[in-house]
């Protein structure tokens, strides 16, 4: 079973579905969470979720922006003394809609916060958890970081970058007790795959009727916790000899 207590977890994109249930699973097992968004207000009604569990900091953060990235991790030291765990999960859908029609400005913010925002929060944290021995990492990639989709060619390109920065850097690493994986989800249940149903619907549509879950094997969406259940596993010591690995949370996707 894992245990996580004493340790000192750090999550990006920690006001969103995903990373504030994860936040919620690693506090039930013992851990001290910092939780990252670029959102105060957000990240505050987070907090308040998450009041009563254990030992919560909130760090308000550009991810995109590596002052904003070195500050949230040194906050992070300065409160816990560690980070054992980094969940690297901020990321946006982006426009969607046919590649010819989509903007640069689009095309870049994607990428941005999708692709950069990993690179520096792998940057900046891989070297702290080096020097204390190791740690891992579990970087936000999508089903969508293996496969294809129309007309959502931003976020597949920049998910797809996660696969492969995932695979580099766990290779550069392997040698230090730090290990990088990352994590696939399918549709999963949050205001994110409402808003991507909303951009299929397009300005006319019904965004109700897309359903995402006839396309999944299992028959139904992910819940956030199916995600953050398999995050908790690859940060815990019973994960040690895993790394460099990419693993679908798919109810059976990619099997097809």
């Amino acid at each position: 079973m894992t245990d996580h207590r004493g340790r000192g977890v750090l999550i990006t994109g920690g006001a969103g579905g995903i990373g504030a249930e994860t936040a919620k699973a690693f506090l039930e097992q013992g851990a001290k969470v910092a939780i990252v968004d670029i959102s105060s207000e957000a990240l505050e009604r987070t907090k308040a979720e998450l009041d009563g569990l254990g030992e919560v900091l909130t760090i308000t953060a550009n991810v995109t922006d590596e002052a904003d990235v070195q500050r949230y991790v040194q906050e992070t030291l300065d409160a816990f003394g560690r980070i054992d765990v980094f969940f690297n999960n901020a990321g946006i859908e982006g426009r969607m809609g046919p590649f010819t029609d989509l903007s640069v400005d689009d095309f870049d913010r994607t990428f941005a916060i999708n692709a950069k925002g990993v690179f520096l929060g792998l940057k900046h944290v891989a070297p702290v958890m080096a020097a204390a021995g190791g740690g891992a990492i579990i970087n936000t990639s999508s089903e969508a970081g293996l496969d294809g989709s129309p007309n959502v060619l931003a976020y597949i390109g920049s998910k797809h970058a996660v696969t492969g920065i995932t695979k580099a850097a766990a290779l550069e690493m392997a040698g230090t007790g730090v290990r990088i994986n990352s994590v696939h989800p399918s549709g999963v249940s949050t205001e994110m795959v409402k808003r991507i149903a909303a951009g299929f619907a397009g300005p006319d549509g019904d965004p109700d009727a897309i359903d995402f879950s006839a396309a999944i094997p299992a028959g139904r969406l992910a819940t956030p916790r199916d995600i953050a259940n398999v995050v908790v596993f690859l940060g815990s010591d019973e994960a040690e000899f895993v790394t460099g690995a990419q693993w679908r949370v798919d109810g059976g996707v990619g099997a097809r």
